[in-house]
């Protein structure tokens, strides 16, 4: 029985869990929104939120525990300088889950973990996607514009040089053949019995 055992074992060695659950929430602060299993995102948060807790702390004794757990120095940063302060009126609750279904392959049940964002945000984030999606759009205009001009310039300084290559001339059959009728071609021998 595993009575008053208070953590998910998720089939793995207590070092392979470790460092799966460094990943998950490292990829959690940089990307602010993973998918995973539903049982992997509740690990997840239990970590996730506690390291948002002591972003919070802010002093060195914090960033020094955050580090340790933490794959990337950028995330690092990232957390004690934008996330946490998101946090700042808030208690708890720092993350959520949203269950999408079921996998197709072993059918486990899937689920999105997130970072709660304000109403504020939520409109910022919208607004900067817009914003870099109309930059690539306007990004790909002009790239596409610019080598439809130099198409035309290649085609321009390619259409002077033009050599006439000499006409092909049917192959005469050998004598003997029979009407070019194709030699048989030798079958794979088969091995193994039979």
């Amino acid at each position: 029985m595993r009575h008053r055992k208070d953590h998910r074992r998720l089939g793995r060695k207590a070092e392979h869990r470790h460092a799966l659950l460094r990943n998950l929430v490292t990829a959690l602060f940089e990307h602010e929104r993973i998918e995973t299993t539903v049982a992997k995102a509740k690990e997840t948060r239990r970590l996730a939120e506690r390291l948002i807790t002591f972003g919070k702390r802010g002093d060195l004794a914090a960033r020094r525990h955050v580090a340790r757990f933490l794959y990337k120095p950028e995330i690092l940063a990232k957390l004690f300088e934008t996330i946490a302060p998101w946090y700042s009126e808030r208690n708890g609750g720092y993350t959520r889950i949203i269950r999408i279904g079921r996998r197709l392959g072993d059918a486990g049940e899937i689920g999105f973990l997130e970072l709660v964002k304000s109403d504020e945000q939520k409109e910022a984030d919208r607004q900067s996607r817009q914003a870099a999606a109309e930059a690539k759009a306007l990004a790909q205009a002009t790239d596409k514009s610019a080598k439809k001009k130099a198409e035309k310039e290649e085609s321009a300084e390619a259409a002077p040089v033009t050599e006439e290559k000499p006409k092909r001339t049917k192959k005469k059959e050998a004598p003997g053949t029979g009407g070019g009728a194709a030699k048989p071609r030798p079958t794979r021998r088969k091995v193994g019995g039979g």
